[in-house]
């Protein structure tokens, strides 16, 4: 039994689907409210769904649990509400830390590229106290994974006991299947591909910095696929434990991005530039590239997937489906 917290969420269903194709059994945590959330499940034999504030109960009976694998958060770069975040991304893992520890199973949990901030310091995966205490995140979000991060180093510097095995993924600029509920903070590729399938130009923000054209911003673009491979690898290598980046390490431009998606579409390029919105300015990440030499020194091998192929994988094999689910 796998305990998947966002089972219902983006990387958390496709976690989900790798995790019943080897055969295990799935226990979710979610919430699936009154969306279409239940289509990214609706492909596979769950063990069962349980809401988060029933997470504790759960546990308390010592069910038999393989690992605890915590995606679950609250993940809008732009939320506000400080005391509900800090609840959900800061003291939810920070329990289920603690009883992974008591009751010696391992646990793997989502960190975030938004610790990193602006990026003046660089992209590295150090997961020292000196070096944690450095970074700047932008936002609220960015600043709860950082504080959980911090935690986990405090108290691994302390000596405290820990999870027989725990890794945190930063993940960056995460596509695919799978993440058709999430509105505003879906991947760049899902609004840009619903615009230009409603017969609209691709969007993109203008640059409003002199360094660096419109359209050349650039993040570290990585496919889901990559993401649950990595995490099965880390199950399957219970020896490995750190924080970790997890992207391609190479940053592309959504310009890149853009015209990967009217490839995919078979299609000649429109790409309009407009402001960008005013709650994202001075908040907004103009580049990332994830250092990975750390889990590749761990072992992890998996080639990342270029842009363009995950790009078209993710159009011609989901989004253009009537039944676009994993």
């Amino acid at each position: 039994m796998y305990l998947v917290t966002g089972g219902a969420g983006f990387i958390g269903s496709n976690l989900v689907a790798a995790l019943c194709a080897r055969g295990a059994e799935v226990m979710v945590v979610d919430r699936l409210r009154d969306g279409e959330k239940w289509r990214n499940l609706a492909h596979h034999p769950i063990a069962g769904i349980l809401p988060p504030e029933k997470i504790e109960d759960y546990l308390a009976a010592r069910p038999p649990v393989e690992a605890v694998l915590h995606l679950g958060a609250i993940s809008d770069t732009t939320a506000r509400d400080g005391d509900l975040v800090a609840a959900v991304n800061f003291t939810l893992p920070l329990w289920l830390w603690s009883w992974c520890t008591e009751a010696g199973v391992p646990f793997l949990y989502a960190s975030s590229a938004a610790v990193y901030g602006d990026g003046a310091l660089g992209f590295d995966d150090d997961a020292s106290p000196a070096h944690l205490a450095r970074l700047r995140p932008l936002n609220l979000y960015g600043w709860s994974k950082l504080a959980f991060d911090r935690r986990v180093a405090d108290l691994l510097a302390r000596g405290a006991p820990a999870p027989p095995q725990w890794a945190g993924l930063r993940f960056f600029n995460v596509y695919g299947p799978n993440e058709y509920h999430k509105g505003r903070m879906a991947s760049v590729l899902y609004h840009k591909f619903r615009e230009v399938t409603a017969g609209r130009p691709a969007t993109l923000f203008r640059s409003d910095r002199p360094d660096i054209a419109d359209g050349a911003q650039a993040r570290d673009f990585v496919h889901v696929d990559d993401c649950v491979d990595a995490m099965l690898w880390l199950l399957d290598h219970p020896e490995v434990s750190g924080l970790f980046n997890l992207g391609t390490g190479t940053a592309r431009t959504f310009l890149d991005l853009v015209l990967a998606l009217f490839a995919a579409l078979d299609r000649p390029a429109e790409i309009r530039f407009v402001e960008m919105p005013e709650d994202l300015r001075g908040k907004y990440q103009y580049f990332t590239e994830a250092r990975m030499d750390r889990l590749r020194r761990a072992g992890w091998t998996r080639p990342p997937t270029p842009l363009e192929e995950g790009v078209r994988r993710t159009v011609q094999e989901f989004l253009l489906r009537p039944d676009p689910y994993r």
